[in-house]
């Protein structure tokens, strides 16, 4: 019978630091050029249990040695903090550290999503990217007209007509030539979102639970697969506070002696997934009267800002049933299912 083996691996682009800890506590270290990965592959057995520092090559190594072995635990190194603010910081200290806290399985364990979620999920990061840079880019038109006093809606630069407009003023020449650089750009970058998003909402419909979320009345198909690129595997939370937390959408809490107070959102999730889940949240509620009522009851208690974030946690709470019990909504604001569900 093979004794189970702890190895922690410290991943670099183009090479890795092995740590083999032993039951007996002995550790032996090796370094591998990434291009010897299948022959590192054929070193493991079964019973081995892997961790790996979360690296953009990581999917890489996952999928090479996953089959091969009992477990690979992938890590955030900004969670294990004996990594990342380590005093002796190498990467053999860090391979061993891996694979000692591995063995007690005191590691922050990271999801690792299947190939299709994972190449969604990195889509939507890419068009957030370049969303957050046409706004950006927006701001700085809206700021030189500002300086000349012209004054626009707050929507106007998304119409192609208004952005023809500016492009037709006139302008001191270098002004000139700056606007229709950042305008050309902002058109550009029109056609390269539109294309993601585009793909996105087709790729996203073929996930599980994607005709079970845009059943939801205020989650269309790019904001259902955006959701599903965040969430995964819903089996991978065992309540829907789990996933709250996942999201960063539970209360903050702190302790002081015998006083516990609950503060505002953590904010330690995904960003991504709780822009889209608050976009989503706040269509929801026009349509249902449950959620409207709810949102109006906190708002008028609390304020705007706490009943958006509250609404959104109990819309997160309906998305989790909704993949947990597989529900398909005839009829969203009245809660009816579809009979097949």
């Amino acid at each position: 019978m093979q004794t189970r083996r702890c190895i922690g691996i410290d991943l670099h682009r183009n090479k890795f630091t092995c740590c083999v800890r032993l039951e007996n506590g002995r550790n032996y270290l090796s370094e591998w050029k990434l291009g010897d990965l299948p022959r590192f592959v054929k070193k493991l057995r079964l019973t081995d249990e892997i961790a790996v520092e979360v690296t953009g090559n990581t999917r890489l190594f996952y999928d090479a040695v996953a089959p091969q072995v009992a477990r690979v635990v992938a890590v955030n190194p900004h969670q294990f903090k004996v990594i990342s603010h380590s005093v002796k910081k190498t990467d053999s200290n860090d391979a061993r550290n891996l694979a000692l806290y591995l063995d007690k399985d005191l590691l922050p364990e990271v999801r690792m999503k299947d190939k299709m979620q994972a190449q969604l999920a990195s889509l939507t990061q890419t068009r957030d990217t370049l969303v957050k840079l046409r706004t950006s880019l927006k701001n700085k038109v809206n700021n030189i007209l500002s300086a000349h006093g012209i004054n626009l809606e707050k929507e106007a630069l998304s119409s192609e007509k208004k952005l023809q407009e500016i492009l037709a003023m006139r302008f001191d020449s270098m002004v000139q030539i700056e606007l229709e650089v950042i305008v050309e750009e902002i058109r550009s970058l029109n056609q390269r979102i539109a294309k993601l998003e585009k793909t996105i909402a087709e790729e996203g419909s073929k996930l599980a639970g994607h005709r079970n979320l845009t059943s939801i009345k205020g989650i269309g198909p790019l904001s259902g697969s955006i959701l599903l690129s965040v969430i995964g595997d819903i089996n991978d939370f065992v309540d829907e506070g789990k996933l709250a937390a996942y999201f960063g959408i539970v209360p903050r809490v702190s302790n002081s002696n015998e006083t516990e107070r609950s503060g505002r959102i953590t904010k330690r999730g995904s960003k991504l997934g709780r822009t889209a889940l608050v976009q989503c949240a706040l269509i929801a509620q026009r349509y249902s009267p449950y959620l409207k009522r709810y949102y109006e009851t906190i708002k008028a208690r609390r304020g705007t800002g706490k009943a958006i974030i509250a609404l959104a946690r109990k819309l997160l709470g309906i998305i989790y049933r909704t993949l947990k019990y597989n529900w398909v909504f005839e009829d969203f604001p009245n809660f009816v299912l579809a009979e097949a569900a």
